[in-house]
């Protein structure tokens, strides 16, 4: 047996920890392999994705949004969350990437949707949404809300959103 080998059994046995000794779902293992549930925020689509939410509940944070990031990765967003029910606009300064950009009332359900929002090339930069008051929009990677069968009247399902 290495030292190597040896050492690292060593450890196992010192440290008891569950770690060292068969994964569940293992062909050696009888445990069931447990399902991981999704922890966070989230939000279920229309279409039954989920998707994992960074929120954006400080001026700050909403200030920045999804600006310089060159992706999004896969079934993720950004919720903003606002503290006053208002007409909330939306610009793509310093966003590199297309989004669609969801307007949503209090109940979740969609009152506006910006498809394929293009990145800001130039100043003045564009603003986009509708004059109907919202607290919350979410942002999501283009051509997704076709895809999740997101419209205009849908409801979104919010999980773990606190406010």
């Amino acid at each position: 047996m290495s030292r190597r080998l040896a050492a690292a059994l060593a450890a196992c046995v010192l440290a008891s920890t569950p770690a060292c000794g068969a994964a569940p779902g293992h062909p050696g293992s009888s445990a069931p392999v447990p399902t991981a549930a999704p922890a966070g925020a989230r939000v279920v689509m229309p279409s039954g994705a989920v998707y994992r939410l960074e929120l954006a509940l400080t001026p700050e944070d909403q200030a920045q949004g999804l600006m310089y990031r060159e992706n999004l990765p896969e079934k993720t967003g950004m919720l903003f969350v606002f503290p006053e029910v208002a007409p909330h606009h939306f610009w793509m300064k310093d966003t590199m990437i297309p989004l669609d950009i969801i307007w949503l009332d209090a109940s979740g359900k969609v009152v506006f949707v910006s498809a394929n929002t293009p990145p800001c090339k130039a100043d003045p930069c564009p603003t986009y949404g509708p004059d109907v008051s919202v607290r919350r929009v979410l942002e999501i990677a283009a051509g997704m809300a076709e895809k999740e069968k997101v419209e205009v009247g849908t409801v979104l399902d919010l999980k773990d959103v606190s406010r």
